[in-house]
């Protein structure tokens, strides 16, 4: 059950002490596991493999880093399915096998006691997706469930002090599918808003751009590589960044490669980058005054694997003025938000929704 509220008997007790809890942070591109005392156990494509069958029945082949091995290698009726969009679930059916594969991958070896499982949920999330969550990690055998929202779980994984403090920080989380910007104080939200631009796609405008440009095709994966080595969006990127790309010419049908700049990079992401810093200075246009005046001292924190996009941080703190921090780790401080939220059950039930 989902419910902050509830009150605990013996069992519910004795059940804590014995259970193997798990938070996972649910993302578009990876599902990221954490196990109580354990620390971080698994960091996974959030890829399903199923094979269809003639009445439309799914059978699960493979979950993980082994079903994202497969895309591109099947024949027509195996399928390698993303089953979460923009963050929430697509595919109610697929999610939750998968969240049961790895719940009970990590849980396997206790037969007594059901988990309790903490899932990170993009903000904004509609009673309808909640719900969701909920049941999917019910069925898949969550004893418990908790939901934090993704901002609140980052701010918590960076050991901000506004997340339990009476005093305002302010975090931006850039995950594959969505990214969240929020301010927060006293273990709870103030002011907050999702918006799609995040690491899908910038992928996507890198593809975009290539094609557009050069007339060549190339891969998500190969745009992921871009944007991991030589992605550079200050206003003045380094000339030096250069990485050779390989797809398809669209003018002759054959494979081709030719050199990609940072330059070509920056003007690629840009749209995407004037898109994040808009949002982030809504945002602060919204903020309470008091809340506002720590925010300028404390500065914002970036989280989420777009937080490494080179240059980012620069460019949003010239154009807010303010510091702009990138916190440790921050491709897991979503999920460690939620373990550190497993060891401490009062601030679970306080900053959980």
């Amino acid at each position: 059950m989902s419910n902050t509220t509830k009150t605990y008997t013996i069992w519910d007790k004795i059940a804590n002490y014995f259970s193997i809890d798990i938070g996972l942070d649910l993302g578009t591109a990876n599902i990221v596991v954490y196990v109580k005392n354990q620390g971080i156990v698994a960091n996974e494509p959030s890829v399903v493999a199923v094979q269809i069958d003639k009445m439309g029945e799914k059978t699960i082949l493979a979950v993980g880093d082994e079903a994202k091995a497969m895309i591109g290698k099947t024949h027509g009726k195996i399928d390698a399915i993303r089953p979460l969009k923009d963050g929430v679930i697509a595919d109610f059916e697929v999610t939750q096998k998968m969240l049961e594969y790895f719940i009970s991958r990590y849980h396997k070896n206790n037969f007594l006691v059901r988990p309790r499982v903490v899932v990170s949920v993009p903000i904004g999330i509609t009673p309808v997706e909640k719900r969701a969550v909920v049941e999917a990690a019910e069925s898949a055998g969550a004893r418990e469930v908790y939901l934090i929202e993704e901002t609140m779980a980052a701010a918590y994984g960076a050991e901000m002090p506004s997340v339990l403090e009476s005093r305002g920080g302010m975090v931006i989380d850039i995950g594959g599918g969505t990214t969240g910007i929020s301010v927060l104080s006293l273990g709870g939200l103030v002011i907050s808003r999702s918006i799609k631009t995040a690491g899908d796609s910038m992928n996507s405008a890198i593809v975009d751009y290539i094609r557009n440009t050069f007339n060549i095709l190339v891969g998500e994966n190969m745009a992921e590589s871009v944007k991991q080595k030589i992605a550079d969006v200050r206003d003045t990127p380094s000339e030096s960044l250069k990485m050779t790309i390989r797809g398809r010419s669209l003018d002759s049908g054959l494979p081709k490669s030719m050199q990609l700049t940072a330059v070509d990079v920056k003007k690629a992401l840009d749209e995407s980058v004037d898109h994040i810093i808009s949002a982030v200075r809504e945002t602060l246009d919204e903020t309470p005054p008091e809340l506002a005046g720590d925010i300028i001292v404390d500065g914002i924190v970036l989280a989420g694997g777009g937080a490494l996009l080179g240059g980012l941080a620069e460019r949003i703190s010239k154009a807010t003025n303010l510091k702009v921090a990138v916190a440790d780790e921050p491709l897991t401080c979503v999920v460690r938000g939620c373990g550190r939220a497993l060891e401490e059950i009062n601030t679970l039930r306080r900053i959980s929704i």
